[in-house]
């Protein structure tokens, strides 16, 4: 399905990080060119590394942090749950989700729900849904 060679396919990690970046960038409300302007780099290439298409330098990474008012960790929490960086679809599937309006919005309206049963339901009414659309 994916014409790139193996050699060229984005590494689970850049896409995770990637993802992370965007969230984080939507969230704080700045556009791709804003943050390029202030990391002194292209809009091109934050698009770039939002699709882990590049790889995030260390030196970027911390100036993101810094601009996007985050621990560098911020990038990484979570990544645990794709088995250490291994490519089980993990990385990819969130990438996905925040690339959808719909996605970013519930990526920053859920944490917002402070009581966790509540969250839980929301959780196990998605999955519901899903497995009702199962063929």
């Amino acid at each position: 399905m994916n014409d790139r060679p193996a050699a060229e396919q984005a590494h689970p990690v850049d896409l995770y990080v990637g993802a992370r970046l965007r969230i984080r960038r939507k969230m704080m409300g700045l556009s791709q060119t804003q943050v390029a302007d202030a990391l002194g780099i292209t809009f091109q290439q934050i698009q770039k590394y939002e699709r882990g298409a590049n790889r995030i330098s260390a030196s970027k990474l911390y100036d993101a942090a810094k601009l996007l008012q985050a621990p560098v960790s911020y990038f990484y929490e979570g990544l645990e749950d794709t088995d250490g960086g291994l490519d089980d679809g993990f990385a990819q599937r969130m990438t996905e989700f925040v690339s959808t309006p719909e996605g970013l919005e519930l990526a920053g309206l859920f944490p917002r729900l402070e009581d966790r049963r509540l969250r839980r339901r929301v959780v196990d009414l998605v999955r519901a849904m899903v497995d009702d659309e199962a063929p």
